[in-house]
């Protein structure tokens, strides 16, 4: 007789994003991830084959809930200024909650996982490429609209940008003073004008 799901497996997944966005990967065990989803061991195995392939499709999850779509958003309610302020703002607002500055998975992944994982390295670094196309393209859109200096160069100060908000991530999580991360945020905005 074959093995019938008998859980959701969206909420299962969303559960256990959340679960290795708060703890990262090593800290979050298989018990872990049964207890967060209420779905038995073998169930888990079945679906996804093992802890480092449900980490994978989390991870995927998040890249495509919290990423794509905050940049999406972003870039549709948004003037070209403002989106690239939002995304900052996204991250700072982390730090004014409480217990709520795990920061961002992606990056989390990156200092965690990358350096020995090269298939999660590849997922990191396109996310990053992406997030760099983002600041590039408000960029470019900013100056045809008169709201972003002419002499700044696109793709130079996107990866500033991008540079800045990875930095600011990290320090959201290792360092939440709100003072130091606003002026982090007010330096990399100093790079358009």
């Amino acid at each position: 007789m074959p093995w019938i799901k008998n859980f959701d497996e969206a909420k299962a997944l969303e559960k256990a994003m959340q679960a290795f966005w708060a703890h990262g990967y090593e800290a979050t065990s298989m018990q872990n991830l049964v207890e967060c989803t209420g779905v038995n061991r073998g169930s888990l195995y079945a679906t996804y084959g093992g802890k480092r392939a449900f980490f994978l499709a989390a991870l995927q999850m998040y890249d495509q809930k919290m990423r794509r779509e905050l940049l999406a958003g972003l870039a549709a309610r948004n003037r070209p200024r403002e989106a690239i302020t939002a995304l900052f703002r996204t991250f700072m607002e982390d730090v004014a909650e409480d217990d709520s500055n795990r920061g961002c998975l992606l990056t989390n992944t990156a200092l965690e996982l990358s350096a020995h994982d090269p298939e999660i390295a590849r997922i990191v670094a396109h996310a990053q490429k992406q997030t760099e196309g983002f600041f590039a393209r408000m960029i470019i859109k900013g100056q045809k609209c008169g709201e972003i200096a002419g002499h700044v160069d696109a793709e130079g100060t996107a990866r500033g940008l991008l540079a800045s908000l990875l930095g600011l991530v990290v320090l959201v999580r290792s360092r939440p003073d709100t003072a130091l991360l606003q002026g982090i945020v007010a330096d990399a905005l100093r790079r358009l004008d």
